[in-house]
Parts: C-alpha cells; sequence; structure tokens
C-alpha cells in the first residue's frame, strides 16, 4: 500500500477554485483500479494551504493513474511539502481495537 500525502501552497485568492478545479481528476482517479480514496482540502486554518491525501494499493496502480491523470495546472506561486509512504500493516486507529495486519 503506498500513500501519498502533505500539504501544498497556493495564492490564497485562488486556493478554493484550484481545489473546485480538481473536482473531475480526483472523481477520475476514485474510480481507478487500486486507488482506495483520494482528496484535496482546503485547509480551515490557513488560506493558501491545501490538504492532500492519496492511498493506493499498489505503486503500480498509482503510477497507472499518473500517466493519464491531467490535473489542472499549478498556479504562480506553488509549492508543496508532499510525500510517498509505504505501508506495510493496516489496523483500527487504536490498538485496543485490534492489531495491525499486514497488506
Amino acid at each position: 500500500m503506498v500513500i501519498i500525502a502533505g500539504k501544498m501552497y497556493v495564492p490564497a485568492e485562488v486556493r478554493d477554485r484550484w481545489v473546485a478545479d480538481h473536482r473531475d481528476a480526483i472523481t477520475r482517479a476514485r474510480a481507478m483500479p487500486g486507488c482506495v480514496d483520494l482528496y484535496l482540502s482546503a485547509d480551515p486554518l490557513e488560506r493558501d494551504r491545501v490538504n492532500m491525501y492519496e492511498c493506493w494499493e499498489t505503486e503500480a496502480e498509482l503510477d497507472a493513474w499518473r500517466a493519464v491523470a491531467d490535473p489542472p495546472p499549478k498556479p504562480e506561486g506553488f509549492r508543496a511539502d508532499v510525500h510517498m509512504y509505504e505501508i506495510g500493516a493496516v489496523g483500527p486507529p487504536f490498538r485496543d481495537q485490534g492489531a495491525p495486519r499486514p497488506v
């Protein structure tokens, strides 16, 4: 399992439109094989911040998505702090609810 997550920054005056412009890409991504979830959201505290999360069953499925993604262009001033995480186990959010299982 692969997670891509982090924060991106765009000018505050274009942030909400830029997030909304991703609707088609998000819809298409979620329909792709291996997409567990994908979203972009406007941060409620920082007017220029966009939070980003993608979860894919495999890196190959992520790569297949990237080959056809065609996202909206990045606005002037775009910057990001986004990372890939390779996940080896998944479980409930609290240990008293069960142990993680290998993926």
